[in-house]
């Protein structure tokens, strides 16, 4: 396994971490799977769900446009987490879930 947190090297979350806080509509992203879980691998997907009244489905395909753009070496499975129907799923995020991201109070 890897020493940094989810597997990830600290700049790889930043900057991960700064497109989100680009977007007032993001309150919290939450990291499931195996990355949550610890039994990722070194190409394992980064599965991120996002909180937030005001998203939608344009903010996300342009978020995963800006994730695109970061060029990093792994897939990131982004959505929005009231829109995911699947209950099995939605009790795997709550169960496994870490906050990788949350919005600052102003």
């Amino acid at each position: 396994m890897n020493e940094h947190p989810f597997g990830l090297p600290p700049a790889a979350v930043a900057k991960i971490r700064a497109v989100f806080a680009c977007y007032p509509q993001v309150e919290r992203a939450v990291l499931y799977g195996s990355r949550a879980k610890g039994n990722y691998k070194n190409g394992s997907d980064i599965d991120l769900t996002l909180n937030g009244d005001d998203l939608n489905l344009n903010l996300l395909l342009k978020m995963l446009g800006e994730l695109d753009d970061l060029l990093l070496p792994w897939m990131i499975d982004l959505s929005i987490y009231r829109q995911i129907d699947n209950e099995s799923l939605r009790e795997h995020i709550e169960r496994v879930g870490i906050t990788f991201y949350e919005k600052k109070c102003e």
